[in-house]
């Protein structure tokens, strides 16, 4: 975690990439490219793996998912064998969904257990109740031998017990779920909604 800019989603890129997957996300197998403008940091790091390798995988990035999508929708035009793609995400195309189902719909069908899912931003679409669903279905994945690496600005994802957050800002730091700003921001708003929109709605407040 940690605001916006310190760097979060570059640094998940290059993990997910130093492990294989796509740069634009979804699974190893995808090589598409819409436009390459990831970084090289993939090229300085060192992964430290177990000796079981995971059978699954995901590198679900919130802001490059259309392009995810299309792609499958690419795939699924060509003539094949095998049964198309949109089978393995809930049986019909991810745009035919809204945003939200859509992404809900790669977390229910598409994740199979014994996995690792590396999510980038993956509450952008979700409501509250759906962010809470998701905790739900990691909780499953967790129990069949699926690891999760997440970049979230959530509370609700954030929760989930004995996680490891990290605070990414000037340096990387491991911190506890309620020191985190963004545990802390959503607590005081939503405890004293009225004086917070005062206050952020001053005209004082507005001219800075």
């Amino acid at each position: 975690m940690g605001e916006n800019g310190t760097g979060k989603s570059t640094l998940l890129e290059a993990i997910a990439v130093a492990f294989g997957f796509n740069p634009e996300g979804g699974t190893k197998n995808f090589r598409f490219s819409s436009r390459d403008t990831h970084s090289n940091l993939s090229d300085y790091l060192r992964l430290s793996k177990g000796v079981s390798r995971p059978k699954d995988g995901f590198f679900f990035r919130a802001e490059s998912f259309y392009n995810v999508a299309t792609h499958i929708d690419d795939l699924d035009s060509e003539p094949s064998f095998g049964p198309q793609l949109k089978y393995s995400y809930g049986g019909i195309s991810l745009h035919q969904m809204s945003h939200g189902e859509s992404f809900f719909a790669v977390f229910l069908n598409r994740f199979g257990g014994n996995g690792l899912y590396i999510l980038d931003e993956p509450e952008a679409a979700l409501s509250p109740n759906r962010q809470m669903s998701m905790i739900s279905r990691m909780h499953q994945l967790i129990g069949q031998n699926s690891q999760f690496i997440i970049a979230t600005h959530s509370p609700i994802i954030m929760s989930y017990p004995d996680a490891y957050i990290y605070k990414v800002d000037e340096g990387f730091r491991k911190v506890e779920y309620r020191e985190t700003e963004h545990y802390q921001v959503t607590r005081t708003f939503l405890n004293d909604t009225d004086r917070m929109l005062n206050i952020l709605m001053s005209d004082e407040d507005c001219q800075g």
